[in-house]
């Protein structure tokens, strides 16, 4: 054995001595007896622990934070960073990315599942700045600290946005809730915790099912080809079954893309006929898109056939964004109308497997009197309700005719009353009190009965529009494809259905009783005991339970409007 003797005057240097002991080791390394004995007090060269290295870059660039991409999300990337005096999150005492950083930056590359974009979170340049170390030189301090700090920015904006929206629905004139809070800062902790960030964002998402099988539609709608989507002629004439079409194969294929024709006939070599298969996938369309299903090929469905699918694709991602802005429901029961769908359709529950309830809805008419976007909670049923005439329509529409011809009080059920009570004073129809009308010191209702024009039951949720949910004597208009004919209040087409589900486990309320209140001569307000969350929404892309996606043409301006709210967003820099 070879030893090296301790020196007892002055000192070596660590450095000095592990290069002069590899030297000494590369010369004796041939023999098989050589051996070298380390004398014990010696100390080992010194490793840098990188997430400790960087932690004065983060703290400093959270203080004075140069790029956007930092400087908005700085408030919370102090609170993230605190706890550990600013040591990296996401890389190894190395420098090298971690197994939850690799994870959580392909969760950022799939944001576009979800219908939000990729360069919101800094993807492209932080797929950069995370390569590993390069091993011939040691790990840049800078780079791995703006690295580090960049993909916490990053994944807490991501999932704020999956869970709460891109954009605040406040902005664009929505009344809905106030966002449940949420600490972002300490489900990522925990998640870093866990080595679950993916499984963090599962949770995040919109529990929804309807968010769920609107997501799988994006992804189907991005596979259609692009060939399929091409122009195709437009017929000159609308088109019944039998009629010759020249480009009948190019809106078979047109159909077979969009699924409604099946994949085998949209390929088959036929006729150039408009013909029975044709027919009835065109049907199948119409069904989907808000039109009248006749399966005649008119403009309108060839208008709507014409749309490209990255419009609807477009119109799905946007139903994404809306659905991220409603408020978790936990267990409540729920009412919701799709306001361009002219839909209404109830829920149990959130477990519930779909609707307990469908049926069509009259809605707002478009630009003049447009159904507001909001959530409230339904605390009363009232049936046989008197119908207060909002002061708009006395103004505008009423008064005028009532001081032409006095008569029409009587023919319509209308009288005047002073007080803002069913029980109120009554007052008879004079010059007088028609002025009184004018300057709102009286008040214009229309008695109870069929020819009501709430017909015979209300559903009162309070809210800031005044608007609630009721029946109509004009039923032939649900037989319209397009039903925006409402002065802002919904028009339901089954009031005694939704009044039987209203009062499921109330006391001694059933179809029977219902029936009864609905045919009685006085008023009866009935309050729930345990009231009924009320949601009036806006997609103009909806998926039924069956997986059919529907489509609806854009009534209000309102995909428009939050389009050009997204398009505004400033990307990171």
């Amino acid at each position: 054995m070879i030893r090296i003797r301790r020196r007892t005057a002055g000192t070596i240097r660590p450095r000095t001595l592990a290069v002069s002991l590899a030297a000494f080791v590369a010369i004796v390394g041939s023999s098989a007896s050589g051996r070298v004995a380390m004398v014990q007090d010696v100390a080992p060269t010194p490793v840098t622990d990188w997430r400790a290295e960087v932690a004065p870059d983060i703290l400093a660039s959270i203080a004075t934070p140069l790029e956007s991409v930092v400087r908005e999300e700085a408030p919370r990337l102090a609170a993230l960073y605190a706890p550990g005096g600013g040591r990296a999150l996401w890389i190894d005492a190395a420098g090298s990315r971690t197994a939850d950083a690799r994870a959580t930056l392909d969760l950022l590359a799939a944001a576009s599942d979800d219908g939000l974009e990729p360069a919101d979170y800094d993807v492209q340049a932080l797929s950069t700045l995370g390569a590993g170390p390069d091993a011939a030189a040691p790990p840049d301090r800078a780079r791995l600290a703006a690295f580090d700090l960049r993909l916490s920015a990053a994944t807490l904006r991501y999932l704020r946005h999956l869970h709460l929206g891109r954009v605040d629905p406040r902005r664009l004139g929505v009344r809905l809730t106030e966002p449940e809070p949420h600490d972002f800062v300490a489900l990522l902790r925990t998640a870093l915790a866990g080595h679950d960030v993916p499984a963090l964002g599962e949770r995040l998402a919109p529990q929804l099912p309807q968010y769920q099988a609107l997501r799988r539609q994006l992804a189907r709608y991005r596979s259609i080809d692009a060939p399929a989507d091409a122009a195709w002629p437009m017929p000159a004439h609308s088109l019944h079954a039998g009629d010759p079409f020249a480009a009948a194969g190019a809106l078979r294929r047109r159909l077979a893309a969009l699924g409604d024709l099946p994949a085998d006939v949209g390929s088959a070599e036929v006729a150039a006929v408009y013909d029975d298969a044709l027919a009835a996938a065109v049907q199948r369309f119409q069904a989907r898109h808000g039109l009248s299903a006749d399966g005649v090929l008119g403009r309108a469905t060839a208008d709507a056939l014409a749309v490209p699918a990255r419009m609807r694709l477009r119109q799905i991602e946007l139903a994404l964004e809306r659905l991220r802005w409603l408020p978790d429901l936990g267990d409540e029961r729920v009412v919701a109308l799709n306001i361009p769908m002219f839909r209404l359709a109830t829920w149990d529950g959130a477990g519930s497997a779909g609707p307990s309830l469908r049926m069509r809805a009259i809605v707002g008419k478009a630009v003049i009197t447009e159904t507001p976007v909001f959530t409230a909670l339904m605390r009363s049923v009232i049936f046989r309700p008197y119908w207060n005439v909002p002061r708009s329509i006395l103004l505008k529409e009423l008064l005028p005719e009532l001081e032409r011809d006095p008569a029409r009080m009587r023919r319509f059920d209308l009288e005047i009353v002073d007080g803002d009570r069913d029980e109120s004073a009554v007052v008879p129809a004079t010059p007088e009190a028609f002025a009184g009308l004018r300057a709102g010191a009286l008040r214009l209702r229309q008695r109870p009965g069929p020819a009501n024009s709430l017909g015979l039951v209300k559903f009162d949720f309070p809210n800031d529009a005044g608007v609630y949910m009721h029946g109509t004597p004009a039923t032939e208009l649900f037989e319209r494809s397009r039903r925006d004919f409402s002065h802002g209040c919904v028009r339901v087409e089954d009031p005694a259905l939704l009044a039987v589900w209203a009062l499921r486990g109330e006391d001694g309320w059933d179809g029977a009783r219902v029936d009864a209140a609905m045919r009685a001569t006085t008023t009866l307000r009935v309050a729930l005991s345990r009231p009924i969350r009320v949601i009036l929404f806006y997609t103009t892309a909806a998926v039924a339970e069956d997986g059919t996606v529907y489509f609806a043409d854009d009534i209000y301006g309102h995909d428009a409007t939050l389009a050009r709210a997204l398009a505004r967003l400033g990307r990171p820099s």
